[in-house]
């Protein structure tokens, strides 16, 4: 069967009649994501796929092939997808809600909220670092060796910087995990709880988790390495904060709707989502937010694939500190890769234009091929959206 045959397309979650009266072409914007994705999942042999675009408001979505090549599960707006890294938004997100709240602030260095930290370099490393990867060169991954928080926490104690805090940007899931067990830490509860039971519900994410229930099961796709052995996250110390998240497009487009205030959210929680767009170094080819990277926008496609080339996640890069802080701004296109062994995913918005996407994967596949379907994608309902106003 092909997998065309097996695509279905759901209009916005709103009535039919409300997306005819957006006056989009949807028939163009369709032929413009399946030209986009048919080549990937063909190239990359890809099982199924997952798109969500955004555009004032109204959300539509593009599902294609299977969840499971083993029962042939046709993927669906609620197909939960392992998204990797983009879970760090999640993280960032909590910290800010935090700090709005009162229980941190992210200029506090991180060992103010752990004890057993002080008076190692984490005296000079504050929660803001932590959350642009500007610590001074934690790595990229927990050591293998690092098996429980006891170890974690000994580790951190006699980790020594390669750089001053915040002279340097190295992309690292130590990092933000810390970031994130503060962050717990400071609102008396589990990240887990945090997420699960606090961040989630107030952002109407009602089939997103962590720790997918067993009632739930059913819609976890299966992922599958480069060479097509079915694989899932093996979950390991900081595994919830950094990349553990599982979701679908329903939920994370409507979290990206929330990034450009297209829903309406409690006001603490929208400042917090907006204060996450604040931009604090620059690096390389972009701005490094709280987690979100962002470029002026309209950006060439070349500029996008350079910030997301693999030198700004494995290499240390120059970060040049911007002060004061760069407010948070529209005509910006903000975005964010995510990969475990057997899932990619994608997230990009111009709140500007107020259009955005995700893009999930059941397998790996290279991040510049996302990021150029996606500016693909984007350029379409940028056009739209220009003809429409």
């Amino acid at each position: 069967m092909s997998i065309f045959k097996l695509l279905s397309f759901s209009a916005c979650f709103l009535a039919a009649g409300s997306c005819a009266a957006a006056g989009l072409d949807q028939s163009g914007i369709k032929a413009t994501v399946d030209s986009a994705i048919a080549p990937l999942m063909q190239s990359y042999g890809i099982p199924g796929m997952a798109v969500a675009v955004t555009v004032n408001g109204q959300n539509y979505f593009y599902n294609y092939g299977v969840a499971s090549k083993e029962t042939r599960q046709p993927v669906t707006s609620k197909t939960l997808f392992e998204i990797g890294s983009l879970s760090k938004t999640f993280t960032a997100t909590l910290a800010s809600y935090a700090q709005v709240e009162g229980k941190l602030s992210l200029n506090d260095s991180a060992s103010k909220y752990l004890p057993s930290l002080r008076g190692s370099s984490f005296d000079n490393v504050s929660l803001l670092n932590l959350g642009t990867h500007t610590a001074g060169g934690l790595p990229l991954q927990v050591p293998d060796n690092i098996g429980n928080t006891e170890q974690l926490m000994d580790y951190f104690k006699h980790w020594q910087p390669a750089h001053a805090a915040g002279t340097y940007r190295k992309y690292s899931n130590p990092s933000i995990g810390l970031l994130g067990m503060i962050t717990a830490k400071s609102m008396d509860m589990s990240f887990e709880d945090a997420i699960e039971k606090k961040l989630f519900p107030e952002l109407g994410m009602t089939h997103s988790y962590i720790n997918v229930p067993a009632g739930q099961m059913q819609d976890y796709a299966q992922g599958y390495t480069a060479k097509d052995v079915p694989v899932r996250v093996n979950p390991g110390v900081l595994a919830s904060e950094a990349y553990g998240v599982k979701s679908g497009s329903a939920d994370l487009i409507r979290f990206i709707g929330a990034n450009m205030q297209a829903i309406k959210l409690e006001a603490k929680l929208q400042r917090a989502i907006t204060g996450t767009h604040t931009g604090y170094f620059g690096s390389g080819e972009f701005t490094q937010d709280l987690i979100w990277e962002q470029y002026p926008y309209p950006l060439e496609l070349k500029q996008l694939l350079a910030g997301n080339a693999t030198t700004a996640l494995y290499d240390e890069l120059p970060a040049a500190r911007i002060t004061p802080p760069l407010p948070p701004q529209a005509d910006v296109l903000i975005n964010k890769t995510g990969s475990t062994n057997g899932f990619s995913s994608y997230a990009a918005f111009v709140p500007a234009k107020k259009i955005g996407i995700v893009i999930l994967a059941n397998k790996s596949y290279p991040i510049d091929q996302r990021v150029t379907a996606a500016y693909q994608i984007l350029t379409r309902l940028d056009n739209e959206a220009t003809v429409k106003n």
